[in-house]
């Protein structure tokens, strides 16, 4: 029996080509090859060149016979190699090919129905929050290369982190900022060292650092991860963290580190501040009976480890006036800045000290102190052309009398606030303490034993050529008011309840700013008919001419005309130069 004749073996599927060039290796979209071209076969012949419908198997650049060929335009794999798999191709072929696509058909992206440059679209994501940018990378493809193009040259981040999406959202966010210097984070989530790390990671310039905690969001960062943090981050020269109650030790070494502001500390059982170019640090302790921090030793290591510190700023009841001469010891001559606030048991003896230890001081706060008359004093002989700013709300041993020698010897005073010195209701102490507020919202709690009843009727005069700002609120026991101030525009009166509306005087003609709430509407109406000049805008505008005796003049209605306009000008602009708030 005849055998059947064998079926022809099945095409060989076809392999997708290569798109890079053969000679070369370069891609071939819009390529012009300039490589060598192989030399001829021997014979003088000229070897021939293979078309695409020519047999399947490329010839190697030596084949049998020693016959050189040209490869093809596009060669495909060998009749008995296995094609590689599409996920084993590397990328570079694939980057390359869509880079030279952008640049040739996509420098545009659609915006509805029309075409905008990439570039000014990357502009217009600029100008979004983040979530907004966020949000335009599920637009399409051009977006996406756009809200990149933004992540990658952005310089400064704020960004409020919400309790549902918590430190992740920073681990996906971070790594695309790649040119980030500033960070400013407002926390509704817990923040513990997982934060610190994603932020460590992935800002490897970043300079400057603010976390704010929300209201319930916790702060779990330990002394320690605060300290590894500060000190791999070698280009970090700002930090601000709030919500600092889980430190326990604050041990930070740094040659880069030049501003440190921490809040809510509470019970440091170790603080060593190793920063050389340190020069401004902020402490705010919390209002707790139970802080044990030694501020003594603190103050008294703040010499030798930062000796370029010009402003310090503490807050904490813990303060007395042991704390101030250790910083005494310290010699740091070259402060321009201290705040030493709520500390009841810092007296005249403490004044006495930074007037020795700080002789170019130009801001002064000793808000919740108790110093006199005599503390004021010196302060004005010490730093009579340097005292710029002087803070000395809650102190109730101060009276009017300091408060005149203050504004009579210090002629550079710009800012002064006496807020609650000047207070009659002092409460009693079975009544509990006495919670009030200082500038800037902080909240404290005065000690009533240290407080001394001021007299009801008191009459303070404040003359003084360069003061800008005062504050008097709560100054309860004031009972006439006489300010005579050229350049004076900010005036807070709030809660002055015992003032007399006659006994008010206001000589400021720069004034825009009356701070009114909680006073008398009779006072503040003396205040809005001085500051407002109601009374001139309602003055008539007919002229006047004196009698023969000379002793009276009249007005003459015969002869009424119109204002000048000019006139009219001055007028309205004194009305709104100046603004009465009675807001709380």
């Amino acid at each position: 029996m005849a055998s059947l004749p064998k079926p022809p073996p099945p095409p060989r599927p076809k392999t997708r080509g290569n798109y890079n060039c053969g000679r070369c290796g370069q891609p071939k979209k819009g390529h012009v090859c300039v490589g060598p071209v192989p030399a001829p076969a021997p014979g003088g012949a000229a070897a021939p060149t293979p078309s695409p419908s020519s047999s399947s198997g490329a010839a190697s650049a030596s084949g049998a016979g020693g016959e050189h060929r040209l490869r093809r335009a596009l060669s495909f794999d060998e009749a008995g190699t296995t094609p590689p798999s599409p996920e084993k191709k590397p990328k570079v072929e694939d980057m390359d090919m869509g880079e030279a696509e952008l640049d040739e058909e996509e420098a545009t992206v659609d915006v509805g129905a029309r075409q905008m440059p990439r570039e000014v679209m990357a502009e217009v994501l600029r100008r979004l929050g983040p979530r907004g940018v966020m949000a335009a990378t599920g637009v399409s493809r051009g977006w996406r290369d756009c809200a990149g193009r933004v992540w990658r040259a952005a310089e400064e981040l704020r960004l409020r982190v919400l309790a549902s999406s918590g430190a992740g959202l920073l681990g996906a966010l971070l790594p695309r900022c790649t040119a980030l210097s500033r960070l400013d984070l407002r926390m509704e989530s817990d923040v513990d060292a997982t934060t610190l790390s994603y932020i460590a990671f992935s800002c490897p310039s970043l300079r400057t650092l603010e976390i704010n905690m929300a209201a319930d969001a916790v702060n779990r960062i330990t002394g320690e991860d605060l300290s590894r943090f500060v000190s791999e981050k070698s280009t970090l020269s700002v930090l601000k963290i709030g919500g600092c109650s889980n430190l326990d030790i604050l041990n930070l070494c740094s040659s880069s580190l030049s501003i440190l502001w921490l809040s809510d500390l509470c019970s440091l059982s170790k603080s060593v501040m190793n920063c050389c170019n340190m020069n401004e640090l902020s402490l705010c302790f919390t209002q707790q009976s139970s802080d044990c921090t030694d501020l003594v030793t603190l103050m008294d290591g703040l010499g030798r480890t930062c000796p370029n510190l010009k402003k310090m700023h503490i807050s904490s009841n813990q303060l007395s006036n042991e704390a101030v001469c250790a910083l005494e010891n310290a010699n740091l001559r070259g402060l321009c800045m201290l705040s030493l606030i709520l500390g009841s048991k810092i007296t005249d003896a403490a004044v006495a000290s930074i007037v020795r230890s700080c002789p170019s001081l130009e801001l002064l706060d000793l808000s919740g102190s108790s110093i006199s008359d005599n503390g004021v004093g010196m302060i004005c002989k010490a730093f009579p052309h340097t005292l710029s700013r002087l803070l000395l709300a809650l102190c109730p041993n101060v009276t009017t009398r300091g408060i005149q020698l203050a504004t009579a010897q210090l002629p550079c005073l710009q800012l002064m606030d006496c807020g609650m010195s000047l207070c009659a209701n002092v409460k009693n102490e079975k009544e509990g303490p006495h919670f009030g507020e200082l500038n800037g919202g902080i909240r404290i709690i005065r000690k009533l034993s240290t407080l001394k009843r001021q007299p009801v009727h008191q009459k303070l005069i404040i003359k003084h050529g360069n003061l800008k700002k005062l504050s008097l609120w709560g100054c309860s026991a004031i009972d006439a008011l006489y300010v005579n101030c050229p350049e004076l525009n900010d005036l807070n009166l709030n809660s002055c309840t015992n003032l007399h509306p006659e006994r008010l005087l206001l000589q400021c003609p720069n004034l825009k700013n009356v701070h009114a709430s909680g006073c008398q509407d009779m006072l503040i109406g003396a205040i809005r008919n001085q500051v407002l000049n109601e009374f001139a805008a309602a003055e008539s505008s007919l002229p006047c001419k004196r009698l023969a005796d000379g002793l009276k003049r009249v007005q003459l209605p015969q002869f009424q005309k119109q204002q000048p306009l000019e006139d009219d000008k001055l007028i309205e602009l004194s009305q709104t130069q100046c603004t009465v708030h009675l807001g709380s």
